[in-house]
């Protein structure tokens, strides 16, 4: 795709438009309008955005805020709005013609809008893909009806797409461009004020109050427990904003036994990079400790109706990115009733003290990362622009 004949400049005034509707669709969508302006100089681009892509110099017609709504009770609170949103996009698509339209995620508002678009013969892209390969998989054949092309992330996605006669490009994962191949342990922790000869635990227990509720307890129980056996522990929780600090603060003062915690304000990335192993949610965050090539441990629990639900409904054997890039358990994968303290602390003091074991995770991790590592805004740029050729 780099050798694309479509990576040639063309001065073509294209029509762009993009729909992003939170903050790392907005960071998706800057780096593909530098690399989509780059083919196309006088290419102009429209839609819903945030401020990465209106530096970029996009014209967002909705304040990408009033998309990023998360939670049932949320959504349904904001129901006419987010209808009357859609409405108005594609009154504004029919009315002036994109040359093709992309939506970034959100898949549940952008897919919609693609599928009237594609109706109306406009090129429809969607850009990450949904979790149709681990659960609700019919939804395959919405997605199928709504879009030209998928772009993803991860290969395994991509192969899912392939079986099922869609097209599909992978294009890496920007996270996997931006982050280091090497992490500088040591900076990290001198930047954070910690002792540099001293092991560090990372605790991530979620970034919204829901999850820290559900998770923060467990997961100081467990840097107890694991602290009794290692008194030479540092543990630093990052906290994404000050309501969430005051919950963790909250949490860590109501335990029986004081514990002493470090609580920073953000710099998720540099609490992880300063550690020895992250105790984890399930999430973005496990690729995220994976690119920093730390060990791991993943805990979760939800609700008993919730997860017995969704263990009928999910088709993969494993929760975490990285298990799932390999196809095989590199981490461990702590869930309901098996995420207890003492697990939970045993897993961490194991991947503290297993040097050998470390060493292998990170060679394994390197390749994964290496994988990953396709200059994705580049990748993405060209499929689209491979697109907007072929139909003209």
């Amino acid at each position: 795709m780099p050798n694309s004949q479509t990576d040639l400049v063309s001065d073509r005034k294209l029509t762009v438009a993009i729909i992003a509707g939170e903050a790392s669709g907005d960071i998706l969508g800057a780096g593909l309008i530098q690399s989509l302006r780059k083919r196309y100089p006088n290419a102009r681009f429209v839609g819903i955005g945030g401020d990465e892509m209106v530096a970029e110099g996009f014209h967002s017609l909705v304040p990408m805020e009033r998309l990023s709504v998360m939670g049932l009770v949320e959504v349904v609170g904001r129901i006419r709005e987010l209808f009357s949103i859609r409405a108005r996009l594609l009154d504004f698509f029919f009315k002036t013609p994109p040359d093709v339209v992309i939506g970034i995620d959100s898949p549940d508002f952008t897919l919609a809008i693609e599928r009237r678009c594609r109706e109306a013969g406009i090129p429809s892209v969607h850009y990450v893909s949904p979790s149709v390969w681990a659960w609700r998989q019919k939804r395959i054949f919405k997605i199928a009806k709504s879009v030209d092309l998928m772009l993803t992330l991860f290969p395994f996605e991509a192969r899912f797409y392939e079986e099922h006669q869609v097209p599909v490009a992978f294009v890496g994962h920007p996270l996997a461009d931006r982050i280091a191949m090497k992490t500088d342990t040591r900076a990290a922790r001198e930047s954070l004020g910690l002792d540099v000869d001293k092991p560090v635990l990372a605790v991530l227990p979620g970034s919204r109050g829901g999850e820290v509720e559900r998770l923060g307890t467990l997961f100081l129980e467990a840097s107890r427990w694991l602290q009794c056996h290692r008194p030479d522990i540092q543990l630093v929780i990052p906290c994404v904003n000050r309501d969430r600090e005051r919950q963790v603060q909250g949490l860590v003062e109501s335990l029986e036994v004081k514990l002493p915690v470090t609580l920073v304000r953000g710099r998720s990335r540099e609490v992880m990079a300063a550690s020895d192993v992250v105790l984890l949610a399930s999430g973005t965050a496990t690729l995220e400790a994976m690119l920093l090539k730390k060990p791991m441990v993943v805990g979760y629990r939800l609700s008993n109706f919730s997860f017995k639900l969704l263990s009928k409904l999910v088709k993969v054997p494993w929760v975490a990115l990285p298990n799932l890039l390999a196809q095989k358990q590199l981490v461990p994968e702590l869930l309901q009733d098996d995420a207890t303290p003492e697990a939970l602390g045993a897993a961490v003091l194991e991947r503290l003290e297993d040097e050998q074991g470390r060493l292998r995770l990170n060679e394994a991790f390197s390749e994964l990362h290496e994988s990953l590592r396709q200059n994705a805004d580049e990748r993405a740029a060209s499929a689209i622009s491979d697109l907007l050729e072929s139909r003209r």
